[in-house]
């Protein structure tokens, strides 16, 4: 009874100590999220970068111009993103005072079908107002992004240094972990091809958007298809922000029940894409949980921001192939290695 006893306590305080040194970990890395957030991206997009650097060794190209080309490829993609997602965030934000026009109105209208509530009326256009006052305050002016520039640069500085370092020397780094360096390259290989399918599956939304748009007639049909490109790498919570900005955009651009159109479009498209497509193309070759990558992505979103939110799913991805692609041992080979008896 008392070793019983002796065993549940020593149980009960090795689960204190895990719980206790996660909370100290996730602490640290909220703390750390400058620092950590840009090197954990360069290391997710060198991983995926990888399968590039094997066909320029292939090639013949020494690995120092192979991590350069790299690294200038992926500064041009993500100058090509920035270019293409700046036009439609102004987009929205110019929309704002738009959009409260309309609201002001819809409450006008109907206030007006119900008598006796003119007071109403007059606290909620009111209410409105301040409403807009607090957006215009809370819009970032010229001086808030000049203050935000030195950390912005600092950390593109880091996730541009990790990511050259890591596939300039990947092959030394995964040569020092004794007997885990061919599942590292397994859960590498995975998430490369997880991004390079799924990269092809929002390619084709994107198109499908664009067309889309463009027989609604929204405008700037060919961002919106960007943006769903973009966006949908961020399962369940970017297709529902640019579903909300859809709604948005066809209840300014559009009047009755032809305002709904762009949003209802989108969404039968995206739903199309995540309950077929993808998960006949991406589903065979990892299965993963709907809620584990749910709540990864809101973990990561809470702990480092958007980049969390993008990089939460890859490393997802490699835990969960690299946890499946452990060596099992061997007993032939194990009773070859054992020392001989004297």
């Amino acid at each position: 009874m008392m070793l019983a006893h002796t065993e549940l306590r020593t149980r009960l305080q090795t689960i204190c100590i895990v719980l206790v040194a996660m909370v100290v970990v996730v602490t640290a890395m909220k703390l750390a999220k400058g620092l950590l957030a840009p090197v954990t991206l360069g290391l997710i997009v060198g991983i995926v970068a990888a399968p590039g650097m094997r066909l320029l060794a292939r090639l013949g190209i020494p690995r120092a111009v192979s991590a350069s080309i790299s690294l200038l490829f992926v500064g041009a993609a993500t100058v090509l993103l920035i270019a293409g997602l700046g036009p439609i965030v102004m987009d929205l934000i110019g929309q704002v005072p738009r959009i409260e026009d309309e609201i002001r109105w819809w409450v006008i209208d109907a206030s007006r079908a119900i008598r006796g509530l003119e007071s109403v009326q007059i606290e909620l256009e009111q209410s409105l107002a301040e409403d807009g006052k607090e957006v215009e305050a809370a819009m970032p002016s010229l001086l808030d992004a000049l203050s935000m520039a030195p950390n912005f640069a600092a950390q593109l500085l880091t996730f541009a240094g990790t990511f050259f370092f890591f596939t300039l020397t990947q092959n030394e780094i995964y040569a020092t972990v004794k007997g885990k360096a061919a599942s590292l390259r397994q859960a590498d290989k995975a998430v490369s091809h997880y991004f390079v399918t799924v990269a092809a599956i929002n390619a084709g939304l994107g198109a499908a958007v664009f067309a889309a748009m463009t027989v609604i007639g929204v405008p700037n049909p060919i961002l919106w298809g960007a943006a769903a490109f973009i966006l949908n790498f961020v399962l369940y919570l970017g297709p529902v922000m640019l579903l909300v900005a859809l709604a948005v955009v066809g209840f300014t651009e559009f009047n009755g029940a032809y305002a709904l159109l762009p949003a209802l479009a989108y969404l039968m498209l995206n739903m199309t894409e995540a309950q077929f497509v993808t998960p006949t193309l991406v589903g065979q070759r990892l299965q993963l949980n709907p809620l584990v990558v749910f709540l990864a992505i809101l973990f990561g979103l809470w702990l480092w921001g958007p980049i969390g939110g993008i990089v939460s799913l890859p490393l997802l991805v490699w835990a969960t192939a690299f946890m499946a692609h452990q060596p099992q041992p061997d007993p032939a080979t194990d009773a070859d290695l054992a020392p001989t008896q004297a």
